[in-house]
C-alpha cells in the first residue's frame, strides 16, 4: 500500500494531499530511510517515523486497512512505538 494512502486510512492526516505534503517536506522515514515519494510501499512490519502536531510519531504497521474506517478500526492497524510526551507521570 502507498504510504500516503496508509497515513490517510489510519487517520493520521485528513487527506492524501496532506499526507503527500508531509512526505514532500522530507521528514518522513520508512524503516529508517527517508521517504522520497508518496508512492513508496508500506508493508506489515514496517516502521514509520513522522513529525505530527509538534512531536515525532513512531509507528509499527500491524495491518493494511482496506478503507478509511472509524478510529478504533484505524488504531488497530498500527502500534505506537514512540514515547508520548503528554502521558508522562508527574
Amino acid at each position: 500500500m502507498r504510504i500516503d494512502r496508509y497515513l490517510h486510512c489510519i487517520r493520521l492526516v485528513k487527506s492524501r494531499t496532506l499526507a503527500q505534503a508531509v512526505i514532500d517536506e522530507g521528514h518522513v522515514r520508512l524503516n529508517g530511510h527517508r521517504v522520497l515519494k508518496p508512492s513508496e510501499e508500506v508493508r506489515v512490519g514496517s516502521t514509520i517515523a513522522l513529525p505530527l502536531h509538534g512531536q515525532v510519531r513512531v509507528l509499527r504497521v500491524l495491518a493494511l486497512p482496506e478503507r478509511r474506517g472509524p478510529a478504533p478500526e484505524a488504531r488497530s492497524c498500527y502500534e505506537e512505538l514512540g514515547i508520548d510526551e503528554g502521558s508522562a507521570a508527574s
